[in-house]
This record gives C-alpha cells, sequence and structure tokens, in this order.
C-alpha cells in the first residue's frame, strides 16, 4: 500500500464495509440525480463473540466468514469495499504545509512531519495525508491532515476482506466515515447545524465513542469501554443463559416479561449516565460549557425510548441517528428493517459515501 492508503478519492463502484466487535455491516449507495443518493442495499451480519476484541480482529476466519454470508444476502454486484479503522489504531495530525507544492514534494514534507509525531519507524506504518484547504496563517500556507496506523492493523482489515473475496480498495478512519454520514444528518438540524455544539456518541457492543462537533471541526473525541455487551452479561446472569443465548435472545426480542423493567430499564438509565458523564469531561477538558445537539448511533441506539431517557438525564435535545432520511430507496430495501437497523450503520454509509468523494 502506498502513502495513499487511509483517505482517498472518487470511486465508480464501491461497497462500505465496517468490521465492528460485534457485526458486519455493508452499505451501497447510488446517486439518483439531482445532487440526491439512493440507497441500493445493505447487509448486516452478527459477529461471534470475541471475533472482534478492542478494535482489533482476533478470528480471522469468522470475521471473513460473516463478511462473505453479509455479501452475498446483499446481492452486490461491486467487489470493491471500502474499510475503516477504530480511532484509537490512528494516529492523525494537523499541520501547515506552505501552498503550491507539487505532491512529490509534499509527500517527502509530510513523512518529514509524521517522524516527529508517530512513535513508530516509519517503515511500519501506512501514512496517508489530505489538504484540507488555506490555513488560517494566511494564503501562501494550507492545513494539512495527516492520518497513520501500523501496517499489521490496516493488514488484518484487507486479509478479513480479500479472504472473503472482496477487494479493499480505500482505507479510512471510523470517526471520520461517522462523521461523513453526520453530513447527512446535520442538514435537518436549526440552520442546518451551523455553529451549533454537537456530540456525535456511538454506543456499540463493547465501546462507547464520543465525537463533539461543530461546523465540521472535532472538539473532543474519548472512548470508553461501555456498550451493549455490559446487557448481555445481565441476561446472562439473571436467567442462567450463556453469553451467545443471552445476545441471540436480546436480539430476537425473546425474553421473559420482567426483563424490560428489571433490566433493560436499568442498563438505559446507565447509558444515559455515562453519556452525561462524557458531556462533563468535554466540558471540564475545553473553553465549552453546553451541547446543544446529541446525535445517537451504534447497536444500542435502537432501544426504544433511549433518546428520550438521554435526553432527560442531560437536558440536551437527543435524536436517533438515521443518515438515509430523504435518500430515496432502492425496491430491495424494507423502510420498516431500515428504521430499526440505520443508527448500526452510521459508519458503513459514511464509508459507501467515499465513492462521491472529489
Amino acid at each position: 500500500m502506498d502513502i495513499q492508503s487511509l483517505l482517498g478519492g472518487k470511486s465508480k463502484a464501491l461497497v462500505g464495509l465496517d468490521i465492528s466487535s460485534s457485526a458486519v455491516k455493508l452499505v451501497e449507495l447510488a446517486e439518483a440525480g439531482g445532487n440526491q443518493l439512493r440507497l441500493e442495499r445493505y447487509a448486516i451480519e452478527p459477529l461471534p463473540r470475541d471475533a472482534v476484541t478492542d478494535g482489533n480482529i482476533s478470528s480471522l476466519e469468522a470475521v471473513s466468514d460473516a463478511i462473505r454470508r453479509a455479501w452475498r444476502r446483499m446481492g452486490a454486484s461491486t467487489k470493491q469495499v471500502a474499510l475503516a479503522l477504530p480511532a484509537a489504531a490512528v494516529i492523525t495530525k494537523k499541520i501547515t504545509l506552505p501552498a503550491g507544492l507539487r505532491e512529490l514534494d509534499m509527500e517527502a514534507q509530510v513523512e518529514a512531519e509524521a517522524n516527529q509525531y508517530i512513535p513508530f519507524a516509519i517503515e511500519e506504518v501506512n501514512l496517508d495525508f489530505q489538504v484540507l484547504g488555506p490555513a488560517g496563517t494566511g494564503a501562501d500556507e494550507v492545513e494539512v491532515l495527516i492520518a497513520a496506523s501500523r501496517k499489521e492493523k490496516v493488514e488484518d482489515r484487507v486479509a478479513a476482506a480479500e479472504a472473503a473475496g472482496l477487494k479493499a480498495l480505500k482505507m479510512d478512519v471510523e470517526s471520520f466515515a461517522s462523521q461523513a454520514a453526520f453530513d447527512l444528518i446535520k442538514r435537518r438540524l436549526p440552520n442546518a447545524g451551523k455553529g451549533r455544539v454537537v456530540a456525535l456518541i456511538d454506543v456499540g457492543a463493547q465501546m462507547m465513542k464520543v465525537n463533539v462537533l461543530r461546523d465540521d471541526n472535532v472538539l473532543y473525541s474519548r472512548e470508553q469501554a461501555f456498550g451493549g455487551n455490559q446487557l448481555t452479561l445481565d441476561i446472562s446472569r439473571a436467567y442462567g443463559m450463556s453469553t451467545e443465548e443471552a445476545e441471540a435472545a436480546k436480539r430476537s426480542n425473546s425474553l421473559p416479561d420482567n426483563y424490560e423493567h428489571e433490566l433493560l430499564r436499568p442498563f438505559v438509565d446507565s447509558v444515559a449516565l455515562e453519556i452525561s458523564r462524557a458531556l462533563q469531561f468535554f466540558f471540564t477538558s475545553t473553553q465549552f460549557n453546553q451541547v446543544d445537539h446529541i446525535v445517537l448511533s451504534g447497536g444500542c441506539a435502537v432501544i426504544p425510548g433511549i433518546d428520550q431517557v438521554v435526553a432527560g438525564r442531560t437536558q440536551v435535545t437527543t435524536e436517533i441517528a438515521n443518515p438515509f432520511v430523504g435518500m430515496s430507496l432502492s425496491q430491495r430495501v424494507r423502510p420498516k428493517n431500515l428504521a430499526a437497523d440505520a443508527p448500526a450503520l452510521m459508519v458503513a454509509c459514511g464509508l459507501a459515501m467515499r465513492r462521491f468523494d472529489a
């Protein structure tokens, strides 16, 4: 992989492939005319427990098998995919360089700058950069985003896709892909979200990821070990099930009548408390003292009423992420299923959008 491997340009056909700790998710988008997008197809395939731990692929075979099943069920014609690394696996840094540099000269300067920030030998990393635009320092300089990750982290995800018969065309960062999908959501916020502080919070199986944004700038990022696996463990203990049985029962809504009152509601309260704490960390770490909007994504965001509980705890307007609102849908997509699945598809949607990058 060359220097242009973590952030990429336009591609004619591309499927977004998100490998999370609990499932693999595929999304394919197409242009629908009039600057609109159409959701062509998507698929979610659960992963065995511990196939992916802390963002690392522990079982290549289990992950590639799940990708293969999801791809077959989705029925896509293209085998080209965009993947993403967890933010914790990527070092990012914004630097300022002279404007008008030739690409080779810029690459050389990026490598020289990267050596200062990366705690690994440069030959051990995949390195990429993207020019963000003019720097605030003056018209003769540009702001450049550097992204670097250990080659083994990149190669694990590429190997999983290739073992499933797919071709990895792009490697992104999960937080960047989620922000790309958020661009579709913020259009519906007051004044299209301009000047507003928005907390984009992904509550997955193992991790809660918090990104606070204002006008496309990341003000604060944090990851903490908390997620839906906690509820699975609670179910396992309460009803004497294995964790696999508990996860299956949770997904199929086949739990005893007292489940909602005794386990689900306390878990939702815990989610709201963790989000409230995360916002307090944001306030004490920055000069900001308020958040205007919370957008919840991830598998836990599908729990009915979780947005209301979070809004009540934080006193911040809260909505469930759905980047597909306003998109046309192909006949293959069932709107009711999509409404339930959308919060878990933010990263995959953002990756699918990479085919339209200039």
